[in-house]
């Protein structure tokens, strides 16, 4: 026996549960992705997603609406009869009508430890905000963002190095593996649901570009888990005055460290900063320390070898503390 599933995903995240579902054994009648987007340097070449990408390999049909407000498109959905839909990282508010489209209803895999982050962006949330543990939830959805009952819980640690590309490969395959055994346990009709709680609810936005720039009047550890949560796309940010000219520089790795001064202020002398191999700036409270590095159009490099060809001076002011002029 075997589920009839739709798959609804469109990012590498959802790829690994696609694939799982799959080697599973269940049918996948049809997957659904968010269309083709504009690449390359000029926009003029489409780009499947990589959802789209994996069920061609698979030789399973894709559909690309941009919504569900047709009813064309909903009478399509409902046409496959399938027994259930699996939701991962899709990218639409799905409407009632493809809720209910499936015999069994829709379940997502969600990369938070819900009811805490719920929305758009909860991996960077989790880490920007010093969680020291998150989760995938599959859970049955409905009309709200993310508050359906929960079927499934897996936790995962987070470490106090651990960047959200990091966490995201983990939590990736954590899912995949989530998502099987709850659809295994729901073809056996062993899949009960838990509301969630009513307390604890976050919500995590989209991370905005005007949030990435690096505030160096917060606290070490707060500058380190904001350079870490972004890290590394879109990626943590700050300006230096290289060659006479202000120049951005994002942030892939740092740790927190000792150190003393104005917030923003590089404090330790440029030749120790290429031995140690990092770049000590001074916060509100402690120092962190910028041990990998990547100026617009180049590469990520170590803090010794970047330091080597763009010398910071100790003394220089990174970023000026919100507030100043």
């Amino acid at each position: 026996m075997s589920l009839r599933i739709i798959f609804m995903g469109t990012p590498d995240f959802s790829v690994p549960t696609l694939q799982g579902l799959k080697e599973a054994g269940h049918e996948i009648v049809a997957v659904y992705s968010q269309p083709p987007r504009p690449a390359g340097r000029r926009g003029l070449d489409l780009t499947k997603s990589p959802v789209h990408q994996a069920a061609e390999v698979l030789g399973i049909p894709v559909l690309t609406p941009l919504n569900f407000k047709a009813e064309e498109d909903r009478e399509a959905f409902r046409a496959f009869k399938a027994d259930v839909a699996v939701v991962v990282a899709y990218g639409l508010l799905l409407p009632v009508a493809i809720l209910e489209g499936t015999r069994l209803g829709c379940y997502n895999g969600h990369a938070s430890l819900l009811p805490r982050w719920r929305g758009a962006a909860p991996i960077q949330r989790a880490i920007m905000a010093g969680d020291q543990k998150t989760g995938m939830i599959v859970m049955k959805m409905e009309k709200g963002l993310d508050t359906g009952p929960m079927a499934l819980t897996s936790e995962v640690k987070i470490g106090a190095q651990m960047t959200a590309g990091e966490l995201h490969d983990k939590l990736m395959m954590v899912g995949a593996r989530a998502m099987v055994e709850a659809m295994a346990r729901l073809e056996a009709s062993d899949l009960p649901l838990t509301p969630q709680p009513e307390e604890g609810v976050l919500y995590a936005a989209k991370i905005d570009k005007a949030e990435t720039r690096i505030d160096f009047s917060k606290t070490a550890s707060e500058v380190h888990n904001h350079i870490r949560g972004l890290s590394p796309f879109p990626g943590a940010w700050f300006e230096a005055e290289i060659n006479g000219k202000p120049e951005r520089i994002k942030v892939l790795n740092s740790e927190v460290s000792e150190g003393e001064g104005r917030p923003g202020e590089v404090i330790e002398h440029a030749v120790i900063a290429v031995l140690s191999g990092r770049l000590l700036v001074a916060c509100s409270e402690g120092a962190v320390s910028l041990t990998r590095l990547q100026k617009a159009g180049g590469k990520p490099m170590d803090a010794d070898v970047f330091l080597r060809g763009t010398p910071i001076a100790a003394g220089a002011i990174l970023v000026a503390p919100v507030g100043t002029a």
